[in-house]
């Protein structure tokens, strides 16, 4: 088992866990109810009521209101909010704690291989906004994806900001993806069968660490980008229509990119809007799934229909009902469950 990862979720984790476990139990014939007078959004798509109640949740409850406190506050405020909605799942064949050689230092990992044979390596980035969020946070998603694509999943702990601003996430998850690359035979897999991916700003860290390795005799054979931030430099008509009540506000935006990258003329850098690349032709191909009550849906489309223009394969997932952060929500939204369900046959599918 993994000592990275091995903690005791906090008393009030443990109450949120009874609550959340709770709203995922809700009798259909309830939610059906309230579903009929749930939210739309301006494309037509209705908010699952498990998320309207996880909206209302989050709204509420102090430890999900990440800007505005210390940094330190917020980090343990994300990984009891995760514990809550943990599920339970089977044990892992291989939970290795791992060092990557970092351009600044050891980059702490955690390989994670559900079946003694595997079918390849996901590299995975967690969401946070760059300054949240660990392998704790992340550990039943990682989890999930493990099982489901039969695939040793890398979980990697980048740095942070405000400590360590903008190009360190960079740095360090390129540096994973060539540590990962390196360690492909010792791990019995080809390097083929190389995936990246990541959530949220991992998703970011997941697209930029596809551009930057364009050129390497090993890229990925794909990059599943979970509602992905891919342009830091504007805000379009999904943070206006979602600023508020959906979990990831605008003002949660704005706090996490004023800790990642303050000076607003290197937020044009495609190493943090890969949206603004110059070129995007040549990169692997890309699975990207976005929320449709989620600030960060049009960038993600945007991001989607570029990549297809520039001729990269691409397969754009809108997950209608859902919001930002869906992918840690399995517990209690069967939509989640079956979106993170494509996820996983996605990279099964990719990795062969």
């Amino acid at each position: 088992m993994s000592q990275a990862t091995a903690t005791s979720p906090s008393f009030p984790a443990r109450i949120q866990h009874v609550l959340m476990r709770g709203a995922g139990a809700i009798p259909p014939a309830v939610l059906r109810f309230v579903g009929r007078r749930g939210r739309v959004n301006a494309d037509g798509d209705r908010l699952a009521p498990e998320m309207a109640l996880t909206g209302l949740i989050a709204d509420k409850v102090p430890s999900f209101e990440i800007a505005g406190k210390p940094v330190a506050r917020s980090r343990a405020d994300l990984r009891d909010n995760a514990s809550a909605m943990a599920e339970t799942l089977p044990p892992m064949a291989v939970e290795e704690d791992l060092i990557i050689p970092g351009p600044a230092g050891p980059i702490p990992a955690t390989r994670y291989r559900a079946r003694p044979e595997s079918s390849g390596i996901v590299v995975f980035f967690h969401g946070g906004g760059f300054v949240v969020g660990d392998r704790i946070s992340h550990d039943n998603l990682v989890r999930r994806l493990a099982l489901s694509s039969g695939a040793d999943v890398l979980s990697v702990d980048y740095r942070l900001a405000p400590e360590h601003r903008f190009p360190a996430a960079v740095d360090d998850a390129v540096a994973a993806w060539r540590f990962a690359v390196g360690k492909a035979p010792e791990w019995g897999v080809s390097t083929a069968h190389i995936a990246v991916a990541g959530d949220s700003a991992g998703g970011n860290l997941a697209a930029v660490v596809a551009q930057q390795v364009r050129d390497d005799d090993v890229t990925p054979c794909l990059q599943m980008l979970i509602y992905p931030v891919t342009d830091a430099s504007t805000k379009r008509a999904s943070r206006r229509e979602f600023a508020t009540r959906l979990y990831l506000t605008d003002a949660h935006m704005d706090w996490f990119l004023d800790h990642y990258v303050p000076d607003v003329d290197q937020r044009t850098d495609p190493r943090v809007s890969p949206l603004l690349a110059d070129d995007l032709s040549g990169l692997a191909p890309a699975y990207v799934i976005v929320a449709g009550f989620d600030p960060l849906r049009d960038e993600g489309i945007a991001y989607a229909e570029r990549l297809e223009s520039a001729g990269v394969p691409v397969t754009l997932d809108r997950a209608g009902s859902l919001i930002h952060g869906f992918a840690n929500m399995t517990l209690i939204s069967p939509d989640a469950r079956s979106a993170v369900d494509r996820i996983g046959a996605a990279l099964v599918e990719a990795l062969g």
